[in-house]
């Protein structure tokens, strides 16, 4: 014989239990008000008790509704629409609804059909994005009350609408281009049909008239990661600097292709996306884009359904819940990696085929051929310029991520003819940040981002990320120096170490080179150590203090001061650092300013990248108060750099950083 499945207690056993009538128990199960407090607590503690579950076929016949919403979206492989069901499952969920998804798969002919066949199934609708003209959207909302619209708007007062001024969003992204020196812009569209292109490309021809001097292309796009990947030869042969994606995923398929093309990001090309989805953030590099709060949209969009699904079955007062004018979300610039300043030899006006830049280099004698090269502010960073030529760019570190340990950091670094002497974020060591102050560990903090050395386990990655906070910056001697207050701030929020920085650049045009003086003077808060982990058990790894990470080269020569080749580890006064580019050469000069050298950290393999040991092979130890100097010069030379030369540039560099500082 088969088993028999025993019934679970039914509605007359929680009215028994209860003491009261069937009638009484149903009330208090679907939710009204109209049965005592004290008798309704008494009926769900007998449910409890029973386990009792009220049969939800039972109650929608009872009830006359489903208690199920209906959402249609129009593409699921899109994860915006994801970050919108979410908020609307999450807010409906909390009042005992279920929510319907369908999806029309972007063919605008069925979405009607669809939102009819949904709405037949649920109590309510809500409508994502539909495609359909409006005449027929108008024609057809009638028949879905109670319905909400989402990035679409009606005829229909009294039904809500929610959109995105998506103008306003093109409006941030372009500002934050220009600010950036951007003036020649691509814009990858949106898909045929699409509404919320519209208002975009209109956003565009607002920021022409902004900009006199801004140049845009708009370009055939698409919404997916394979139309933003088979853009991407358009995009080159545009000549942009920078481009303004019609989404996140369009963006991200332009990046893929891009890096699969061997063009950097943002050193070459900066791009935006639009929406900031989950994996945003999550790129390589990480992408700036403008915030849509699809999941507070999501919510909204609940709230206001429940209002209308309320006034409908009159259980609210008319006219609650209908809507007037639409609500506006707009959206927030989020700015990331994806986006750096032009590159200089783009930023000129003159035109140029050489694309190294040496095109624009004014002849002797020009305008702009002094060797006083100043600062000047650029967006949210500076710039130190020689005439028309951009030499450094020095960021404040915002919007680097915790685990790379925020700081402010120089990148991108050029020589004369424009050969690119830094390198940021690469692959290899992601928390590498062109020229920066950087230590591992300072009484357990690290300044250096990544993992952290633990003599027991090797590098782990720890949740012990300090910050560089910048709390000033200004311009001495004239625009020559570049002066910032820096507080070094740990995990814990606490201050560890205050920093003066002064950043000195001068030209040195009859040499094909120019100078920069780094001075750093850390002051202790409280005794501390700072520490390498060569100090805690790896040889050979003292790294930690100033930090100068180059371009990767085809060939790479290292030398120092005592003509020694193998320099990593030598307390030399200066290395040098010679790069081959295809067929042209560049070199980085770094001479410490002590006569007490420390070890030099060397590395030309792997990677390229160098600067002096803090803490070698032993602990730094600092007293409350007190103050520890750190002070370079650097000589950028647009050529292979012998041995016998160095020290006339060296002297020459000094003579010309001490002319400008006494400015």
């Amino acid at each position: 014989m088969g088993r028999v499945l025993k019934d679970g207690p039914k509605i007359g056993e929680v009215a028994v239990a209860a003491g009261v009538s069937r009638a009484t128990v149903s009330r208090v199960m679907n939710g009204q008000d109209t049965v005592a407090p004290d008798i309704a607590d008494r009926v769900r503690e007998a449910a409890a008790q029973l386990n009792y579950r009220p049969s939800t076929l039972a109650r929608s016949l009872s009830l006359g509704r489903s208690s199920t919403v209906a959402v249609v979206v129009p593409d699921l492989r899109n994860p915006m629409f994801h970050q919108v069901l979410r908020g609307v499952m999450d807010a409906s969920e909390a009042q005992g609804y279920r929510t319907l998804v369908a999806e029309t798969a972007d063919r605008t002919a069925d979405e009607a059909t669809l939102a009819q066949e949904a709405r037949t199934r649920c109590d309510a609708l809500i409508l994502v994005n539909p495609r359909m003209p409006q005449q027929t959207l108008d024609e057809l909302l009638p028949q879905l009350r109670p319905v909400v619209l989402v990035n679409r708007t009606s005829s229909h007062a009294d039904i809500p609408s929610l959109v995105i001024d998506h103008a306003q969003g093109i409006h941030r992204l372009v500002e934050h281009l220009t600010s950036l020196g951007h003036r020649h812009l691509a814009y990858l569209g949106g898909p045929d049909g699409s509404l919320s292109d519209i208002p975009r490309r209109e956003a565009l021809e607002t920021s022409l008239t902004r900009h006199p001097d801004l140049r845009i292309d708009q370009l055939p796009g698409g919404a997916t990661i394979d139309a933003g990947f088979e853009a991407a030869e358009q995009v080159l042969a545009s000549e942009a600097t920078a481009v303004v994606a019609f989404n996140d995923l369009t963006a991200f398929g332009l990046l893929a292709r891009l890096n699969e093309s061997g063009v950097r990001v943002p050193d070459g090309l900066s791009v935006t996306g639009f929406d900031d989805i989950e994996l945003a953030r999550y790129a390589n590099p990480a992408l700036t884009t403008v915030n849509v709060p699809h999941a507070e949209l999501g919510r909204r969009a609940w709230q206001l359904l429940a209002e209308a699904i309320a006034a409908a079955s009159g259980s609210t007062a008319p006219g609650t819940g209908r809507g007037t004018a639409p609500e506006t979300f707009t959206p927030e610039l989020t700015v990331r990696t994806s986006t750096g300043p032009v590159p200089p030899a783009r930023e000129l006006t003159a035109p140029s085929t050489d694309l190294s830049g040496t095109a624009h280099r004014p002849a002797r004698g020009s305008a702009g051929d002094d060797d006083g090269a100043r600062w000047s502010r650029r967006g949210a960073g500076w710039q130190l310029r020689l005439g028309e030529l951009v030499l450094a760019h020095s960021m404040g570190g915002e919007r680097m991520p915790t685990v790379h340990s925020p700081r402010p950091h120089l990148h991108p670094v050029r020589s004369l003819r424009g050969r690119l002497l830094t390198d940021r974020s690469p692959d290899d060591h992601r928390h590498h940040y062109g020229v920066s102050m950087t230590i591992p560990d300072v009484d357990g903090t690290t300044y250096w981002g990544g993992r952290t050395f633990d003599a027991d386990h090797g590098p782990m990655l720890l949740p012990n990320h300090g910050h560089q906070h910048v709390e000033h910056m200004e311009t001495l001697h004239g625009g020559a120096t570049l002066h910032q207050q820096i507080r070094w701030i740990d995990q814990d929020q606490r201050l560890q170490l205050q920093e003066s920085r002064e950043i000195t650049g001068t030209g040195m045009a009859e040499t094909e080179a120019w100078a920069m003086r780094w001075s750093s003077l850390l002051r202790a808060e409280r005794p501390l150590t700072i520490a390498s982990p060569a100090v805690r058990g790896r040889p050979g790894a003292g790294y930690g203090g100033f930090f100068w990470r180059l371009a990767s080269g085809a060939e790479v020569e290292v030398m120092n001061s005592e003509g020694v080749q193998d320099v990593h580890g030598t307390p030399a006064r200066w290395v040098s650092v010679a790069v081959r580019h295809d067929e042209r050469w560049a070199s980085l000069v770094l001479a410490q300013q002590s006569e007490d050298p420390s070890p030099w950290f060397v590395r030309a393999s792997d990677y390229i990248g160098l600067g002096p040991a803090l803490a070698w092979d032993v602990p730094l130890t600092l007293a409350a108060g007190q103050v520890h100097p750190v002070e370079l010069l650097a000589v950028v030379v647009d050529r292979r750099v012998g041995a016998g030369e160095v020290d006339r540039l060296l002297e020459l560099g000094e003579g010309r950083v001490r002319a400008a500082r006494s400015a």
